[in-house]
């Protein structure tokens, strides 16, 4: 017997096979959401790869005693695979748990940033006069700062007043991120506020609140969507430059970031340390690159300007 699909499920069944082929008509569109999930794998299986030690914070990089505690690096080997880094400490460890620590740093920080560019936006371009004014030109103050150097301050300041490294970082990243969102909300919310769908709500006596978050933020999700994913590989970015300038995770942390910074110290060696800063380096590399693609795919298929060319 054959199965018939409901007909009010078939709309969704045709958006479901065009996003499908429009991916697959995409081969970097294929590499990106490969290397994500390759990514994503190692993140999930990271006590599996590389076993942390009992009793330890699984992020701290271990060192092995058997190589003594020698400033330079030990080269790979089957035990070290990625070979060793400052004091011995494993890169191979360090970059599989940095693999988590990256996700984490990520969800971390693009989670609050979306809710406050959210809400901040559409306040802003629903009710647009004297709010829109405070809100936008105070989101321009921000923007108007480069975004690593502002960072860079803001993690000095959180820092002598007691804050830990780790936490300023991801705060720091956090109050630099939000004015992105609430512009491109507040873009979004003055296009759809005055189309027939939002006056209908308005005459049925639909609150304020009720029109925002049931009528035009579902209208604005596709393009949030779209630049988060985006930002995903630019905030764990921002964070491994931070660290790289020995402002953001500490010495020993799994931190792709904080591993070439206890690499470059051995670059004046030449390739003779290769292997201290080459792979956080790659690791780094394609998930930025994972995530940038993915976000291109994501684009293509979701956003209306560019899914049906």
């Amino acid at each position: 017997m054959k199965f018939k699909v409901p007909e009010r499920l078939q709309p969704t069944i045709r958006e479901i096979k065009f996003i499908l082929r429009r991916i697959k008509d995409t081969p970097l569109s294929l590499f990106g959401i490969a290397i994500v999930m390759f990514f994503v794998v190692i993140a999930a299986f990271a006590p599996l790869l590389a076993p942390p030690v009992p009793g330890l914070n699984p992020y701290l990089i271990p060192s092995d005693p058997a190589l003594g505690f020698r400033v330079e690096p030990s080269p790979p080997s089957p035990k070290h695979p990625f070979g060793t880094t400052l004091l011995q400490r494993d890169i191979y460890y360090g970059c599989i748990w940095g693999t988590r620590w990256a996700f984490q740093v990520a969800l971390e920080v693009i989670i609050p940033i979306v809710a406050i560019g959210v809400v901040l936006g559409l306040i802003a371009g629903y009710y647009g006069g004297v709010i829109d004014e405070i809100l936008m030109r105070f989101t321009d103050i921000i923007l108007a700062f480069p975004g690593l150097i502002l960072a860079m301050c803001l993690v000095t300041v959180l820092t002598q007043a007691n804050w830990t490294t780790i936490d300023s970082v991801l705060l720091s990243i956090v109050l630099i991120g939000w004015p992105g969102y609430t512009r491109l909300i507040r873009g979004e919310t003055l296009r759809v506020r005055n189309e027939d769908y939002i006056e209908a709500a308005r005459a049925s006596g639909a609150s304020d609140l009720r029109i925002m978050f049931r009528h035009i933020l579902p209208n604005t999700i596709y393009s949030i969507i779209i630049v988060a994913s985006l930002d995903f590989g630019g905030i764990v970015l921002t964070t491994a430059a931070l660290s790289f300038l020995g402002l953001g995770a500490p010495t020993g942390w799994a931190d792709w970031g904080r591993l070439i910074y206890d690499g470059m110290s051995f670059v004046s060696g030449g390739l003779r340390w290769w292997w201290s800063w080459v792979y956080p380096g790659v690791f780094i590399s394609l998930f930025v690159l994972g995530w940038s693609l993915l976000g291109d795919a994501l684009r293509d298929v979701l956003d209306p300007l560019y899914r049906r060319k």
